[in-house]
Order: structure tokens, then sequence, then C-alpha cells
């Protein structure tokens, strides 16, 4: 009885520690509460290594196509940079999927907050920041 009770522990204890995948509508309310909707158009893409945390520092460029909805007020043609990290994760992990690589030359619906200091805007939504429901 004790072994099965510290395993009961061991196995509480773990899954305490883990992140399932959300919910759809989970990133539907996020998207409908961002700050920021548009459709930009990525002109550059920069990716670097965060071995501390690993994962993958993503920093884009793009150019704002179209705004469904800006707090910042943004405008067509503005230019807009976005950071956000991706993490590495084994095959044993799980957890609330990753915002996706953005690709350049490519145009795509962005749900977005604005910048908390300096000029950087972040994914919204998860990783539904860059795709619609």
């Amino acid at each position: 009885m004790r072994i099965f009770s510290l395993a009961l522990v061991a196995f509480i204890s773990l899954a305490c520690g883990l992140q399932a995948e959300l919910p759809p509508s989970a990133y539907e309310d996020m998207q409908a509460k961002a700050p920021e909707h548009l459709e930009i158009e990525v002109i550059q893409i920069s990716t670097s290594s965060d071995a501390e945390t690993n994962a993958q520092i993503v920093e884009a460029v793009a150019r704002v196509a179209k705004v469904y909805k800006s707090q910042t007020k943004l405008g067509v043609d503005d230019i807009i940079r976005i950071h956000y990290k991706i993490h590495d994760r084994t095959a044993n992990e799980v957890g609330p999927g990753e915002v996706p690589l953005l690709e350049e030359n490519h145009t795509t619906v962005a749900y977005l907050r604005p910048p908390d200091s300096g000029d950087m805007y972040s994914p919204a939504a998860g990783r539904m920041s860059f795709s619609n429901f």
C-alpha cells in the first residue's frame, strides 16, 4: 500500500507540472481580446538560439497590409517589428502549441499585443496568433 501511495503522489506531482494543449475556445477568446488584429506581409525574419531557455528567438519585420483593429492606431503600409520565442520541446514534453515560425514574403493574419516598451509587438493568441479559426 505504501508503494501505491508513493506512486500516486509522484504521478499527481508530475501531472500538476504539465501544461496541456488549450481548447479551441481559449484561442478564439485570445483572438477576440487581441489589441491588434492585422493582415501583415512578412518582409524579413531573423532567428537566434537561447540556450538558457532552449528556445529559438524570432524577430520579424512586417508591413501592415490591412487593419481590422488597432489599439496603437497602426495604418496600412506601416512597418512593425514582432518578437517571440519558440520553445524546443522533447518528445515527452507537453504544453500549449507553440507560435509558428513566420515565413518571409508571406501574407498572414496577425493577432498581436502592442509593445510594453520599445517597438516590438508580440503574439497575442498563442499558436493561433498568425491564423484564423
